[in-house]
């Protein structure tokens, strides 16, 4: 596909497609969106994906100004607040559930790559924004409505509130302007080229994560 006539989001989209269906079809979101694990697993998965935002949204501070990464970064998509949220609802009384936590080493990985790309890279970080924030908005919501009915959490309640933008009240419209801004980046075609190897690399290290959940998770036989 040339990126000369084609649209950079759809290049990036399509170029992906195949390490995206990987991660979305791995056995632990499997297992999980099929009601077959627990809320202990949801709760792991959650943890997890604290540490993947923390990174996320720390580099992004250095990237404000920055022509490549500086647009995508809307402070509407911040996560980091409502999963702390979710996560001291679904530890309840059992103390700071930060205590003693500790990133799984698939996890470790995916954060040290996406610190890496906010300080020296800032079309890698696009692509890692792009995997993390459009599928959230996207893919993300079924989470949502299966930890719902699994486990009982009130709708767009704690417990979820990581799925709820409730600064974007148009999603398809949000999503629209995202892949604008895709189309518009300032960068020549090889490395647009790059930037979709990341991607690539992202879900890679997201299904990496699943991997590892997957493992701490098995259901019995």
């Amino acid at each position: 596909m040339s990126t000369a006539s084609t649209p950079f989001s759809t290049l990036i989209r399509t170029a992906s497609h195949e390490a995206h269906t990987e991660a979305e079809n791995s056995t632990f979101m499997s297992d999980l969106l099929g009601g077959k694990l627990g809320v202990e697993a949801y709760t792991r998965y959650t943890e997890q994906l604290w540490f993947v935002y923390r990174a996320m949204e720390a580099g992004a501070e250095a990237l404000r100004d920055d022509p490549v990464a500086g647009p995508f970064l809307r402070p509407e998509l911040m996560r980091t607040a409502e999963l702390e949220r979710d996560l001291t609802h679904l530890h309840g009384d059992s103390g700071d559930w930060r205590e003693g936590l500790r990133p799984l080493p698939a996890t470790q990985a995916y954060v040290d790559r996406v610190t890496e790309c906010a300080r020296d890279w800032p079309g890698g970080f696009v692509a890692h924004h792009y995997t993390r924030y459009l599928g959230d908005l996207s893919g993300g919501q079924i989470i949502r409505d299966k930890a719902e009915r699994t486990w009982g959490f009130a709708r767009k309640g704690d417990g979820v509130r990581f799925y709820v933008f409730e600064g974007i009240s148009n999603p398809a419209a949000f999503k629209r302007t995202y892949r604008e801004l895709l189309d518009g980046v300032p960068v020549d075609d090889l490395e647009k080229m790059r930037i979709v190897d990341e991607c690539k690399r992202a879900f890679a290290l997201n299904t990496g994560v699943f991997r590892a959940l997957g493992a701490e998770f098995p259901l019995s036989a």
